[in-house]
């Protein structure tokens, strides 16, 4: 199951506009298929997503701790298989 977010393009607005808080994100193509998903501190994640061009798209959701994001993560990937 994806994340219940609207996609925003992955630019730098998007990445200016991440919390530098935990979370699980996920990238998607232009037609908004997820491509990936994963977790980590929101803003340094994207950063680092922007600069290799691994998507068109990006949602996510904070998280209070990177354990939690990292749980989240693994549940989302396993009902994306």
């Amino acid at each position: 199951m994806p994340l219940q977010k609207p996609w925003r393009p992955l630019d730098r607005d998007a990445v200016a506009s991440a919390p530098n808080r935990p979370g699980v994100y996920e990238l998607g193509d232009e037609s908004g298929t997820v491509l990936s998903i994963d977790h980590g501190v929101l803003r340094d994640e994207l950063k680092t997503v922007l600069a290799y061009g691994d998507g068109e798209r990006v949602r996510w959701t904070e998280t209070h701790t990177l354990d939690r994001a990292g749980e989240l993560a693994d549940e989302h990937r396993d009902r994306l298989e």
